[in-house]
């Protein structure tokens, strides 16, 4: 059987990810260590029970882990020592939370995103990928809006590596079903009640599983030029049959949008349709700079998509049915 694609690129590498300790890193270090080569994984967070419960779950002699916060340039620089890949998952991710403490959030999303490309310049790591949200395109919400300015920037440091070898690119995706502090714990939590709150009967989301989000960051590493946001195309939920799903005998109280809160989801705004390719299982949005290379990218295979295409989780034609969130959940 043939080796994947992101095992051959991870063979001799040490890899880092920062906010490791997160839903995305903990299955990020458990299907990364399956790399029979892989060097070293780095699991850069700040908090240190996280650290300890992660310790008794991966005791991989492979294993590193190092308390810091992206907030602090120089903790990253040393960290970073001897790194040849990067994925950038640490976070500030709370919608409400971030409207209540905008400059906590602006410090860790924009600044502490900052702090990680110009380290991992001056560091010469290979490959930076660091993740985004579907609420950076077109933001409502401060949360979108610190994420659509980090993935501005790590699309711009691609131009300051100059000759150096570093490459920087985003992927962005869709809600993880039954992530930390997900919509399904508040539905796990009102079950008893047998009175969900829905905030909108005609909500829709795009939604995978934290492993199908995993495998496709880990796709991506071994596609990037440099500059490409990376979308991958998954299904649409209603938010009445994700409540179905997890709560099927009880009421629904519809409560209304909270601030900030979008009725739908797009990953693919119209204004981003003239430099989208579309592939078999994804999109990719080029920069609309790429100067800081001497030829065009290479498309393999991407067709342009239609002019003002918009892919949004309203139009979408993949939906999942009850039945089907049931079994996503149960991964």
């Amino acid at each position: 059987m043939a080796i994947a694609a992101w095992k051959t690129l991870l063979a001799g590498k040490t890899v880092l990810v920062t906010g490791g300790t997160g839903s995305f890193g903990k299955k990020f270090v458990e299907i990364a260590l399956t790399a029979p080569k892989l060097k070293k994984l780095i699991v850069f967070s700040r908090d240190e029970l996280k650290q300890y419960e992660m310790r008794r779950t991966f005791s991989d002699p492979r294993m590193r882990y190092f308390l810091g916060d992206v907030r602090d340039r120089e903790r990253l620089y040393r960290a970073l020592a001897g790194v040849e890949i990067v994925v950038h998952a640490a976070a500030l991710k709370q919608v409400d939370a971030a409207e209540y403490n905008p400059s906590e959030v602006v410090k860790t999303n924009i600044i502490g995103t900052q702090n990680v490309l110009e380290v991992s310049l001056d560091r010469e790591v290979e490959r930076v990928l660091s993740l985004s949200t579907d609420k950076a395109a077109n933001p409502v919400n401060l949360y979108g809006a610190t994420k659509l300015c980090a993935d501005k920037l790590v699309i711009a440091a691609n131009s300051y590596a100059g000759a150096a070898r570093t490459k920087f690119s985003v992927v962005r995706y869709g809600n993880v079903m039954g992530s930390r502090g997900s919509v399904v714990d508040v539905f796990l939590k009102a079950r008893a009640s047998k009175r969900v709150p829905i905030t909108d009967p005609r909500m829709t989301r795009f939604c995978l599983s934290i492993t199908q989000g995993v495998s496709f960051v880990l796709q991506c590493l071994t596609l990037m030029q440099g500059g490409e946001i990376f979308i991958p195309k998954i299904p649409s939920i209603k938010l009445p049959d994700l409540a179905r799903a997890v709560a099927p005998d009880c009421t629904f109280d519809i409560v209304g949008l909270r601030p900030g809160e979008k009725l739908h989801e797009v990953m693919v705004p119209e204004d981003e349709s003239g430099n989208t390719l579309e592939y078999d299982n994804h999109y990719r949005i080029l920069p609309v700079y790429h100067f800081w290379t001497e030829q065009e990218y290479q498309r393999d295979g991407g067709r342009a998509v239609q002019d003002r295409f918009r892919y949004s989780s309203d139009a979408n034609t993949h939906w999942l049915t009850v039945e089907e969130i049931r079994q996503l959940l149960k991964e």
